[in-house]
């Protein structure tokens, strides 16, 4: 049976919401090509170039934008964001399942160019919740909490355009629900198609045997 060609499933949710972390602990869990995005912003303490961002200059990413290399881009916060296109494909091609952990904007571009692809959102448990989270983190200024919080806000209004919501207030519930949305995508039943088929399989060998058995025990087959 020719490789089906693999499913995308899309993760975003607001700044601080804890999409990194969800993902890292999903990434451990289940078997998925994870695909790392590119970004005009500076790498935040502990993130590696290639690993959790390419980190590249503005000019950079203008020049692929250009050349259509991107399967969805955005601006955030006044930097840009952007999905590769070739390594997302290939992935695909290759019947692997891929994962894009992406901002919102990003996420409904990728909606409108691949309508299969499954998109989750990650919601935080409230607004106070997510602003507490940030000033925790302590990584931004007064002034962009602000604007992270009203980005958060509108994103959240838009959340009905997703597939599924996934509230992070746990960690291990929401990394549980989010694994649950990846199992019940999986076994859709035309991407099962290999189940049904073998399912229907019969092995001669074990059929000899247990006819040899109904024989002995009652006198038939069972046929």
């Amino acid at each position: 049976m020719k490789a089906m060609r693999g499913r995308l499933f899309v993760m975003t949710g607001a700044s601080g919401v804890g999409k990194g972390t969800v993902r890292a602990k999903v990434l451990e869990r289940t078997r998925l090509f994870y695909s790392i995005s590119m970004t005009t912003r500076s790498p935040r303490p502990g993130e590696r170039h290639g690993v959790d961002y390419y980190f590249v200059d503005r000019s950079t990413f203008e020049a692929l934008r250009k050349e259509d290399g991107f399967l969805e881009y955005a601006e955030y916060v006044g930097h840009l964001y952007g999905t590769p296109r070739a390594p997302v494909e290939r992935a695909l091609a290759r019947g692997e399942d891929v994962l894009l952990e992406i901002e919102v904007q990003g996420a409904l571009q990728v909606r409108e160019k691949v309508p299969e692809a499954v998109l989750i959102f990650l919601l935080p448990p409230s607004l106070s919740e997510l602003k507490r989270r940030l000033v925790y983190r302590g990584k931004d200024s007064p002034e962009k909490i602000a604007k992270r919080l009203a980005q958060a806000e509108w994103e959240i209004q838009n959340a009905h355009l997703f597939d599924y919501v996934v509230v992070n207030d746990v960690l291990e519930e929401a990394v549980a629900d989010f694994l649950a949305i990846l199992t019940a995508e999986r076994r859709r039943t035309p991407r099962m198609a290999w189940a049904l088929e073998k399912a229907l399989e019969r092995d001669p060998d074990l059929e000899s045997e247990l006819d040899e058995i109904l024989r002995r025990d009652y006198g038939g087959t069972g046929h």
